[in-house]
């Protein structure tokens, strides 16, 4: 049986580790900016854990303050030993519940260069499971393009046309102005 709680400042330490071999270097915030992040209220650490022997299996962070009331799902990982047991599945379920209030959610999906060349293909297809569905728009973060799904709980449109505005806010709250010019290029594509 696994269940969730809010993981504080130690436990960033101990998994931000873990996401500096999860996600490349360009994708991920500094640490610093994480942690303010964390004290102010802007970011969430959900930690997902076996109750009977109250081990970690999976992680998630989240930005959740924004003026549009949706909440970014910044980074997920399982722990690498957990992996294919189906964690990542009942730690979208958690977040799906937990934030079931919000106007929707939303996830990035990088396309740096991988291993798995398939990786980007599988993510988009994990996200779509959960009702989460490709916007239109031009995004790089770290300098490398990158795919943004939204899954809409309160609003239910698209909000391809307000996307270039939603992302930046989550960003403008965690890091410094060059700090966001670095990580994040988001533009609306012109329909014609």
């Amino acid at each position: 049986m696994l269940d969730m709680r809010k993981g504080g400042h130690a436990e960033l330490e101990k998994y931000y580790s873990l996401m500096e071999i999860d996600f490349d270097s360009r994708e991920l915030m500094g640490r610093l900016s994480l942690h303010r992040a964390l004290m102010n209220g802007t970011a969430e650490l959900l930690i997902v854990y076996e109750k009977e022997s109250g081990l970690d299996v999976a992680y998630a962070l989240t930005i959740v303050k924004n003026i549009y009331g949706y909440v970014l799902l910044k980074y997920m990982g399982v722990l690498p030993w957990y992996r294919g047991r189906g964690i990542g599945v009942e730690l979208m379920r958690f977040i799906n519940r937990r934030y079931a209030d919000r106007q929707g959610l939303i996830a990035e999906i990088t396309e740096f260069p991988d291993e798995d060349g398939d990786r980007v293909k599988k993510l988009r297809k994990f996200f779509a499971r959960f009702g989460y569905v490709q916007l239109d728009c031009d995004c790089r973060i770290g300098g490398e393009k990158a795919g943004i799904m939204a899954k809409p709980l309160k609003c239910g449109e698209d909000i391809s046309p307000l996307i270039h505005r939603i992302l930046p806010d989550f960003y403008t709250r965690c890091l410094s102005p060059a700090g966001l010019r670095k990580m994040l290029d988001i533009r609306p594509v012109k329909k014609d």
